[in-house]
């Protein structure tokens, strides 16, 4: 599990962004640490972003 800074690190973009592609179901969701803390899954994020640079290079 990581917390948003890690999250930005990984992804390169902006808080507000992963935010809004989250909300458009275009990234991977939040998990409910605690009723004060979130977090994401590291191995989804990580797959995220992987997937987006195959996308990019095309077949």
């Amino acid at each position: 599990m990581i917390r948003l800074p890690e999250v930005l690190a990984i992804c390169g973009l902006s808080r507000s962004t992963v935010y809004a592609y989250a909300k458009r179901g275009q990234f991977p969701s939040q998990i409910k640490i605690t009723p004060n803390e979130a977090g994401w899954v590291k191995e989804e994020v990580q797959a995220w972003v992987e997937s987006r640079v195959r996308a990019n290079r095309g077949p």
